[in-house]
């Protein structure tokens, strides 16, 4: 074991965590959209962004639907695996009547929801899912139990060094294209600033409840998603793409911000934007074939509907960038995260997140 992991090991064993040597960090903690829900929109009796049907799942190890927006496994669990840790359980799911009186929360937690977004209403097209200032509602109520399980000083040591991974913004964009009354109200660089600035608003309570470890996701290349493409003669849409772009320097330029306003704070940002862009323009080389259409639907480029039972499904996943109308497939978040963790300056600033996990 290298010196840091020891030094990390002892620590928390004299606090009283459990802490293999496989694990870089105690915990990470998910909040987000369905990018990395693991199964929470599962427990929501009313909501229709579920991936609990098949063809998801098809490619995960039981087989098996999830939650889980992808033929496998999603973001969520690569970035777990690479930190040594289990994949982060659905929030939901550990406070449900089975495991009400033994859940955990120090091993990590997941709060992300399909179809959340920044603003509370960004769900109205899926009828219910778990905003981000419900899902850091939650993890307040965690902050207290964990409290109250190991003390104030070991929680606050045990958070320090825990990875907070932020994954939001997308549907409140799609909400916002999709939308002529926002459109009316709101001009696209206002829409943008205040994304940015509900966003600060969140990721300060969190810091202000221990979070002091960030990674944060950009927004991907939406304009260029299956459902956008097949409205566009199977073309970008260029001005959804532009604003995506003005949108991820707002959010750098926020979190340099909120860096500078509290010191101890550290984040490293994923330029998903310029990932996906690779991807897309050079699909060779990270071993695709098909950028353009998603692997499960139906209609053109398999783009006209959802992915369900019934849909047409791809035979050869690994080749497909898009899993389903929105979502990347397990090839392309593997090699997302991939980035994420040891990628370079062209996609990670201002550090990577093996470094932040290392300081």
């Amino acid at each position: 074991m290298a010196l840091a992991g020891l030094f990390l090991f002892l620590s928390f064993f004299s606090l009283g965590f459990t802490f293999s040597e496989a694990q870089t960090t105690p915990a990470i903690y998910v909040f987000g959209d369905s990018l990395v829900d693991v199964g929470n929109n599962n427990y929501l009796t009313i909501s229709i962004a579920k991936a609990n049907h098949p063809h998801y799942g098809v490619d995960f190890p039981n087989k098996k639907p999830t939650g889980r927006f992808s033929n496998g496994k999603n973001a969520a669990d690569f970035l777990a695996e690479k930190l040594g840790l289990a994949t982060a359980p659905p929030y939901l799911s550990l406070i449900s009547k089975a495991n009400k009186n033994n859940a955990s929360f120090l091993e990590g937690v997941s709060f992300a929801s399909a179809g959340a977004g920044i603003f509370d209403g960004s769900d109205e097209r899926f009828r219910q899912s778990i905003p981000l200032t419900k899902q850091v509602n939650y993890y307040s109520q965690v902050h207290e139990e964990m409290a109250g399980r190991v003390g104030p000083q070991a929680l606050e040591t045990h958070l320090s060094r825990s990875i907070f991974a932020v994954v939001i913004g997308s549907n409140d964009l799609f909400g916002y294209f999709d939308s002529t009354q926002l459109r009316s109200k709101y001009t696209p660089q206002q829409y943008l600033d205040f994304m940015s600035a509900s966003l600060k608003v969140q990721l300060k309570r969190l810091y202000d409840y221990g979070a002091r470890k960030f990674e944060i996701a950009g927004v991907g290349a939406i304009g260029c998603c299956p459902a956008y493409r097949v409205k566009n003669k199977t073309e970008c849409n260029t001005e959804a793409n532009y604003w995506t772009v003005k949108y991820n320097d707002a959010l750098k330029s926020m979190l340099e911000q909120l860096k500078s306003e509290n010191p101890p704070l550290i984040y490293s940002y994923f330029d998903t934007y310029a990932a996906i862009s690779d991807l897309i323009n050079n699909p060779t080389s990270h071993g695709f074939a098909e950028v353009k259409a998603a692997c499960c639907g139906f209609g053109n480029l398999n783009a006209v509907g959802p992915c369900l039972p019934v849909s047409n499904l791809c035979s050869n996943r690994e080749d497909h960038v898009f899993f389903d109308q929105y979502h990347p497939s397990e090839a392309a978040a593997r090699i997302f995260v991939e980035s994420i963790f040891d990628g370079s300056s062209k996609h990670t600033i201002p550090i990577n997140m093996r470094q932040l996990v290392n300081i």
